[in-house]
């Protein structure tokens, strides 16, 4: 789950962090760095569990309207909410079952927030379309809870909130994780029931060295890669950039050199990418021109050995 997007907007956070810090350890940094990596594949369990926690709040307003019908002699309520396939398979589930018996922090703890939501759930069209379809297939049960993710979840300011209290690991994560989460809920299968795989915290382990190894080679070769940066530059002067632009180049610069297999260009536009969120308005432009210059330099004197395409961003 955890993909190299994901490290790289660690890696510039920590590496940020690093130096900012009086006290420069790298192995104590590289901990860290790992850490912060196995909190993001926690909110995804931590997500994925509040499916369920609102399918259970579901399942207490159904045994009310139940205890309701059978008191005053009236209708039943609809149960195909509560029965959702897709929703009582993901509460089965093992893996996610183990994850949330390890937890001190369960949805429990923010109940109100959990029946807010599902407050907003059921007055939504996407419920009342649901409820009132003749398909009960395993499939409409699924998309439903994409539907519901994808607009009472991914886009919610107070759940937003709400996390970046509980863990400052989680500030910039939830983007990323969202698209996980509901790459996961299309992946489910009924046919596997409890033990349908949820996504592993590392594609392999070449994802993982991926971190480690360009975090070592941002923080051991810094005097070298800003060398290259002056070399390439005219009038070089830290003090007049932003100093996460010099981070963000060292570890783009480290990626070129250390990763032989990731295309330059790739590179290039993933750290502009970065320079956008993380940096000033000017800094996308800025990067975006000094990478490349610096990449032809290191090709042309023999330093990096892999073509770049002329497709800039």
């Amino acid at each position: 789950m955890i993909n190299r997007e994901l490290i790289r907007i660690k890696i510039v956070q920590l590496t940020y962090a690093y130096y900012q810090n009086g006290n420069r350890n790298i192995d104590v940094a590289e901990k860290e760095l790992l850490f912060s990596l196995s909190k993001a594949y926690h909110l995804y369990h931590y997500l994925l569990a509040l499916v369920v926690a609102v399918s259970k709040e579901a399942r207490k307003h159904y045994d009310v309207e139940v205890a309701r019908a059978n008191r005053e002699n009236t209708a039943m309520p609809s149960s195909k909410f509560v029965d959702n396939k897709f929703a009582i398979q993901l509460e089965a589930n093992q893996q996610l079952c183990d994850f949330i018996s390890t937890q001190k922090q369960t949805w429990d703890d923010d109940i109100e927030f959990v029946r807010k939501l599902y407050s907003q759930i059921v007055q939504s069209r996407i419920y009342t379309d649901y409820m009132s379809s003749d398909d009960s297939s395993y499939e409409a049960d699924r998309e439903l809870w994409r539907k519901l993710y994808k607009t009472f979840i991914m886009e919610n300011e107070e759940l937003d909130a709400l996390l970046e209290e509980k863990s400052l690991y989680w500030n910039d994560d939830k983007e990323i994780v969202d698209t996980f989460v509901l790459k996961t809920i299309k992946r489910f299968d009924p046919a596997n029931n409890d033990k349908q795989e949820l996504l592993p915290e590392y594609k392999d382990d070449e994802d993982k060295d991926f971190a480690r190894k360009l975090f070592r080679s941002t923080i051991l070769n810094a005097d070298k890669y800003q060398h290259y940066m002056s070399e390439t530059s005219r009038n070089w002067d830290f003090s007049r950039l932003a100093y996460m632009d010099v981070v963000i180049m060292q570890i783009a610069i480290a990626e070129m050199l250390t990763f032989a297999n990731i295309p330059i260009n790739v590179t290039i536009n993933e750290y502009v990418d970065l320079a956008k969120v993380y940096s000033t308005p000017k800094s996308a432009g800025y990067i975006n021109g000094m990478l490349d210059t610096i990449a032809r330099h290191l090709i042309n004197t023999g330093v990096l050995l892999k073509p770049i395409s002329d497709n800039k961003k």
